[in-house]
């Protein structure tokens, strides 16, 4: 499905394939009460729901083969080929969708890099899920490298179009040259590996902890303008429910909202209200 021909500055790409229609819609209706330029999506053919909704937030989407557990990493590749149809695009939010709401508009913001990435401010080290995606591609001799940095989220970036060419092109061949080890009973059956799902974070952080990417900045967790909420402390919100980074700045969207439900419950269901969200 294409969009319109419009001249477009800034775009958001995301992907859902084989998501219950009704995981993107806090994601979409918080996202367009701010945004009006291009969002983007890669699906399934079978997402006939899904593309319901896409289409009535005004979204663009391509329908791919990629199973739902391998998309994470084969988003690179896809985005890639997508990007270089395209002239008319100058910034990219490349992000999650499922676990995402947004609180301004993404691109109004001075961002520093090329191209911009989002430290969760927790060593990679005390967290067991980033310390396997590291040791499962690049072994335990990077691992000890990279684990007192902190964890680095692959799950919202933000640049220009070209300099996040380059990182989807190293993230491609990283994942071409490093892929995840995945554990016997699933090599020896030919079947996936859940637990390497998100190791393309391990990438991000081996791109960026080795300075081979160009003009980035990483922003912190607690004082940036966006929230990963997952090692997030001391979480602070202003009367209108809005999270609030530790400079009392609104964030500009938050991240992993569900892993911390205790707190977000009510938080999210003012937000479904404000939004007009039924469902």
């Amino acid at each position: 499905m294409g969009k319109k021909n419009l001249i477009m500055n800034n775009i958001v790409i995301s992907s859902a394939i084989g998501m219950p229609s009704h995981e993107v819609i806090l994601f979409l209706s918080s996202l367009r009460k701010y945004y009006e330029d291009e969002i983007f999506f890669f699906v399934n053919k079978n997402d006939f729901e899904l593309k319901k909704i896409l289409k009535k937030y005004d979204c663009s989407y391509r329908e791919v083969s990629t199973h739902k557990h391998d998309i994470q990493i084969k988003r690179y590749s896809l985005v890639l080929d997508f990007l270089m149809e395209r002239n008319d695009i100058k910034k990219i939010l490349f992000c999650d969708s499922r676990d995402i709401y947004f609180q301004s508009n993404p691109f109004d913001f001075p961002y520093e890099g090329d191209i911009n990435f989002f430290s969760e401010d927790h060593p990679i080290e005390n967290c067991n899920i980033n310390s396997n995606w590291i040791q499962k591609t690049f072994g335990h001799e990077n691992f000890e490298k990279l684990k007192k940095n902190s964890i680095i989220c692959s799950g919202t970036v933000i640049g220009k179009k070209e300099a996040f060419i380059e990182y989807a092109t190293q993230m491609k061949m990283m994942s071409k040259k490093f892929p995840y080890k995945k554990r016997l009973k699933f090599f020896l059956t030919f079947r996936r590996d859940k637990e390497g799902r998100g190791c393309d974070q391990s990438y991000a952080a081996y791109l960026i902890y080795n300075n081979i990417l160009l003009n980035l900045k990483t922003y912190s967790n607690k004082l940036g303008p966006f929230a990963t909420v997952y090692h997030l402390t001391n979480l602070k919100f202003n009367d209108d429910n809005v999270l609030l980074n530790q400079n009392n700045e609104p964030y500009i969207l938050v991240h992993q909202y569900d892993k911390r439900w205790n707190i977000f419950k009510e938080k999210v269901d003012f937000l479904k209200i404000k939004l007009n969200i039924k469902f």
